[in-house]
Formats: structure tokens, C-alpha cells, sequence
């Protein structure tokens, strides 16, 4: 199979490279000073991605989305890595699970997220359930027609601008062969509801990509705004898993591809004893190497893209392709800044933005361990006797 880009593939990269370069990376200093998109700002760069026909790309097409399949979302989402997190986001590529909606669902969610009308935050990981999610604690007791849902979500992205989050709380416990296990069910939760408050964390990185704390007290939700069905909150969300770990290496492409050309341009300029950096084999073997590492990842996304389109991708596989390209980022960032010298640690240059803001992709859509555990287990099992 060859991964090279078809003509699609490359039309769809052309065109969101040209977005981010034009629209979206002239902003990078103002937010990260700011810790924020202002919100006039938002609300431009939004209307352009719209009317560009760069928003909502992984949604279906005969409800308003650009009905892109993974292998070429992923290309997009190479190129939109090339900016941060804040920006990239206001193109927003909605979570699929919200293609579980049903019924009144459809207009009240999944239409408005599609259409920019309304914003979405997905809500799983607590402080004491991250990597592992089935030890959530987050309650959701039956009472009439509605649930009333009391516990605390933590580390979620944009909460602080979402309208409604895709929550995940236990409804239940059933007794499996494997012991008693937790019923996990997805509910769409108003986030103006009374009992919902939400706080933004300080976090290292990602300046102006907001990450919260939500507090849920006695919040009453209807039974209705269940996505799926009753306990079946982690089958629906696989989909969302597995492409999240893909996109993710897809993002890194994008950013260490403008790390590396930082770097490059660098080292053909530094002059030191009589010659530019790139001269010296300490410079260009790490570069070597960066192109190297780059080269590798684009293929595991391409090839990961390919399988998530036919349904046929593993967990193991999925992880390989988020831990090698999470900490690709890392070597490359950390390479392209040892290569500035002092300049790569000014706040001038935007490679120590890129370092900081690389970290903590070895932890979400799970850490590094926990990526290399699934893969390990899943060789041993293979080459069991």
C-alpha cells in the first residue's frame, strides 16, 4: 500500500497550511502573553474558519461538516499542528462521539457544535481516575425522569468556553466474569445547569488552551440527554480513543516539521570557528535524526488514519502510533533548542513555547507507561506457549 498523499490529501494540506500560516499563527505571541484568545479574537478567527470551510472537518457532510474520512483529516491535522493548541482548536474538530446523537439530540448538540453555534468539552478524567478511567467515582443516581449527577472532572480542555460537556459517570455496578465492574454511561450536560462550576488550571504550556477543574453538585440532568445507551458510555467511546491517539501524532508531524525547519535555518546562518553549525556533525546528526523521527511518524499516522477509516485498528496499534509520535515531539523540540544555544530558551524564538508545550503529550490520551504496557501485554500474548 503505498502512503504516499493522493491528490486529495495534498489539495487538503495545501489548503489548511495556507489557513494557519495566514490566519492563525500571527496571533501565537498575543496569546501566549495574554494566556488567552481574546474573545473578539475568537470569534473572527471562528466566522474565517467557517467561511474558509475549515471548521468541523471530521463531521458529517449532510449535516453542515466537511465530511472529511481520517486519512485525510489526519493530513489536515498535521498542518494544524504547526500552530498551538489555542488557535488550532477554534477550527474546532468536534469529538465523534457526538455522532452517537439521536432524535432531539441531533439539533440540540450535534447540529449546533457543527455549526458553531454551541461548543463542546469532553469530560472523563477525574484526580483520582486518569489512565485508568474505569475507576471514575463521578455518580449518576436515577431519580424519575432525570439523573442526578454529583462528582469532579479534572484536565478539561476548553470547559471554560464550552456550552455542554459529554460526561461520563457510574450508573451502576454489574457483576461480570471478571468480578464487579462500574456501569459507565455518557451524558450531554448543560453546562449553565444549576450545580456546574467550573475552574481553569495553571498548567505548564499550552498558554491560552484552557484546561479545568468542574464541579458537579446535585445536578440534575434528563434521562433523555443520554448518548447511547444506559451503561454503555465506554463502547461509544472507543472511536473517540482511538482517533484521539492518532490525531495526536498527526499534531506532532505538524509541529516538529516547524521545529526542525527552525533549526535548519538556524544552522545554515550560525556562524562559529570559521563555519555555520550545520557544518559540524553535533548540528547536522541531530537533524538527521529529527528527519528521521518525522519521516517515521507520518507513516504510522498515515497508516493508523488508514485503519481507523476501515475499522480494522487495534489498540496496540493505536498506541504505538500516539507513544512514538508524542515522544518524537520531545526528542525534536528538545534537539532544535539545544541547537539554538541561548537563543533557543528565549522567549524571542518560538522554540521554548514548543519544548514546554510538547510535555505533556507523553500523558494525555494516556501516558507514555501506559501506552507501553498495552503494547508489551499485547506481544506477550501473541507469543504465548
Amino acid at each position: 500500500m503505498s502512503l504516499s498523499y493522493t491528490d486529495d490529501q495534498r489539495m487538503i494540506a495545501d489548503g489548511v497550511r495556507a489557513f494557519v500560516n495566514q490566519e492563525l499563527m500571527p496571533h501565537e505571541a498575543l496569546v501566549e502573553g495574554k494566556d488567552q484568545v481574546p474573545p473578539d479574537l475568537f470569534a473572527e478567527l471562528k466566522s474565517k474558519a467557517i467561511k474558509a470551510g475549515y471548521y468541523a472537518l471530521n463531521m458529517p457532510e449532510e449535516l453542515g461538516g466537511g465530511g472529511l474520512g481520517q486519512s485525510l483529516r489526519s493530513v489536515a491535522e498535521i498542518e494544524f499542528g504547526r500552530t498551538t493548541r489555542a488557535l488550532s482548536i477554534i477550527c474546532n474538530r468536534p469529538a465523534p462521539i457526538l455522532k452517537s446523537c439521536v432524535g432531539d439530540q441531533v439539533e440540540t448538540y450535534l447540529k449546533p457544535v457543527i455549526s458553531g453555534e454551541r461548543w463542546e468539552c469532553f469530560g472523563l478524567t477525574e484526580p483520582g481516575a486518569g489512565s485508568d478511567a474505569r475507576q471514575i467515582s463521578t455518580r449518576a443516581v436515577r431519580d424519575g425522569d432525570d439523573y442526578v449527577i454529583n462528582g469532579e472532572k479534572i484536565f478539561i480542555t476548553m470547559a471554560m468556553v464550552a456550552d455542554f460537556i459529554i460526561l461520563f459517570a457510574v450508573t451502576g455496578v454489574d457483576e461480570t466474569p471478571k468480578g464487579p465492574q462500574k456501569r459507565i454511561t455518557c451524558f450531554l450536560v448543560d453546562k449553565d445547569l444549576p450545580g456546574v462550576s467550573v475552574r481553569p488550571l495553571e498548567l505548564v504550556g499550552n498558554r491560552g488552551f484552557k484546561s479545568c477543574s468542574i464541579a458537579l453538585e446535585d445536578v440534575r440532568v434528563p434521562a433523555r440527554n443520554i448518548l447511547g445507551e444506559e451503561g454503555g458510555g465506554f463502547a461509544i467511546a472507543k472511536s473517540w480513543i482511538f482517533s484521539g491517539r492518532i490525531m495526536l501524532a498527526a499534531n506532532m508531524v505538524g509541529l516538529a516539521e516547524r521545529a526542525m525547519g527552525i533549526a535548519a535555518t538556524y544552522a545554515n546562518t550560525r556562524r562559529a570557528f570559521g563555519k555555520t553549525i550545520g557544518e559540524f556533525q553535533g548540528t547536522s546528526f541531530k537533524l538527521a535524526d529529527m528527519a528521521m523521527d518525522i519521516q517515521a511518524t507520518r507513516l504510522l499516522v498515515l497508516d493508523g488514519a488508514a485503519k481507523l477509516e476501515a475499522g480494522t485498528i487495534t489498540q496496540r496499534e493505536a498506541s504505538i502510533v500516539n507513544l512514538f509520535g508524542s515522544e518524537m515531539a520531545g526528542r525534536v523540540t528538545d534537539n532544535a533548542l539545544q541547537m539554538l544555544g541561548g537563543m533557543g530558551v528565549s522567549k524571542e524564538w518560538p522554540i521554548e513555547r514548543m519544548w514546554r508545550d510538547v510535555r505533556v503529550e507523553r500523558i494525555w490520551e494516556g501516558t507514555s507507561e501506559i501506552h507501553r504496557d498495552l503494547i508489551s501485554r499485547d506481544v506477550l500474548r501473541e507469543f504465548r506457549v
